[in-house]
């Protein structure tokens, strides 16, 4: 199985970042392979003038198309998504999301800004030929601090809901019958009460 993951924000330290970074630890725990590609992997000079022949937006879409699952954040700015994933998005395939489960992660500075979430990233997504689009994480600035040494704080809440996410984008990409994770399998077997411990 192969998943990728797709940071909308030009900063290693953001918000957004560090939750897309802590779903695909979550994904490489349960024994998934993750990529992780970003503004960072494309030549500003290539986003900017949208160099669709280009060699990096080449393997961009290289990387994409061999996905089974793409994992997306973005920060959220003036109420929509960030203009450099758009960058991103436009040197993709016109129906590059086609046939692959998508989690979309963001981060804004208020609760009200989740609409740019549904209404502004979700009808992009689809416009890739995205289907199967899981119900994405949003987190307030509150919600998840990145400290100067690097250390990642996520508050319970979004932390569940991401773990929650995570666990369902693994059922989808995974051949029914395979255990991705022995130990995390037991575990939810064992709070399902199918067997003590």
């Amino acid at each position: 199985m192969s998943i990728i993951t797709l940071a909308g924000s030009p900063s290693q330290r953001s918000r957004s970042s560090a939750l897309l970074r802590h779903a695909a630890h979550l994904l490489r725990s349960r024994g998934l392979g993750v990529v992780e590609l970003g503004l960072r992997d494309i030549p500003a000079e290539e986003l900017i003038e949208g160099h669709y022949a280009g060699a990096a937006a080449g393997a961009l879409r290289a990387r994409v198309s061999t996905a089974d699952a793409v994992l997306i954040s973005t920060p959220v700015y003036k109420a929509s998504f960030s203009g450099g994933l758009k960058a991103v998005l436009d040197l993709l395939d016109e129906k590059a999301l086609a046939g692959k489960v998508v989690l979309p992660i963001a981060t804004g500075g208020s609760p009200a800004h989740l609409l740019a979430l549904e209404y502004g990233l979700k009808p992009v997504l689809s416009a890739l030929g995205a289907r199967h689009i899981l119900a994405g994480v949003y987190a307030t600035d509150k919600q998840v601090r990145v400290e100067d040494d690097g250390r990642i704080h996520i508050d319970d809440d979004v932390r569940v809901r991401l773990e929650d996410s995570v666990d369902r984008l693994a059922e989808q990409v995974l051949p029914r019958g395979v255990v991705a994770h022995e130990a995390y399998d037991l575990g939810r077997l064992a709070l399902a009460g199918g067997f003590s411990v």
